[in-house]
């Protein structure tokens, strides 16, 4: 059977680094992906999936296989069959981000077959895209973050040595906002989260952008 491929971008305006935070938050998606109902993380590189395609829900173990901050987050199935997804990001005009979605379902019933041949599953993206992007700005920032690097589905640390369970990693939420503001991106005190909805002098050529 022919599998079902969804992709769609847009512009997003935020901060790269908000933006790819708010991605790596697996719990979150169903904030923004129809189809996806819940989203359990089980530690660094596994999650447990519950969604509902064409009316029919289907629970699945997915891994995390490629995250590397500000540039891509990628999942599968752990079957290698029925579902997986990417996200990669990069810079648009301004401070913004641009974000590019991939989705692939293996259909499994007629109602998903004709969806697929209708191309719903495109529109569906470009609308799940539209409600991530309507999250992030009217929030004013992401709900937490993992900076940590996954390579073919092995979880590491910064400088490459192999990290631990997922509770015990530090969260980009977790450290000071001095450390966390980036230039267009000032942290919120209060919160010690970034925020960009006071932001900072604009970036100019040469800044460090992320």
């Amino acid at each position: 059977m022919k599998p079902s491929t969804m992709t769609a971008e847009i512009d997003v305006d935020a901060p790269i680094r908000a933006v790819y935070n708010q991605w790596t938050q697996f719990e979150s998606f169903p904030e923004f992906l129809h189809a996806v109902k819940e989203v359990t993380q089980r530690d660094d590189a596994t999650t447990h999936w519950v969604v509902s395609i064409g009316g029919v829900r289907r629970e699945f173990e997915a891994e995390i296989t490629e995250q590397v901050p500000d540039e891509i987050i990628a999942w599968a199935s752990v079957d290698g069959k029925s579902h997986s997804g990417s996200v990669r990001f990069g810079l648009s005009e301004g401070t913004g981000t641009h974000v590019s979605l991939e989705m692939m379902w293996l259909p499994e019933t007629f109602v998903e077959r004709v969806g697929a041949a209708l191309d719903l599953d495109e529109r569906q993206a470009e609308m799940d895209l539209r409600r991530f992007k309507e999250f992030i700005e009217e929030r004013g920032r992401e709900t937490g973050g993992w900076r940590g690097e996954i390579h073919d589905g092995v979880p590491e640390r910064a400088g490459g040595t192999t990290a631990g369970s997922f509770t015990d990693e530090t969260m980009a939420t977790s450290g000071t906002g001095e450390e966390l503001a980036s230039p267009g991106y000032m942290a919120d005190d209060d919160l010690g989260v970034p925020g960009y909805d006071t932001p900072a002098a604009p970036y100019s050529e040469g800044d460090d952008r992320v």
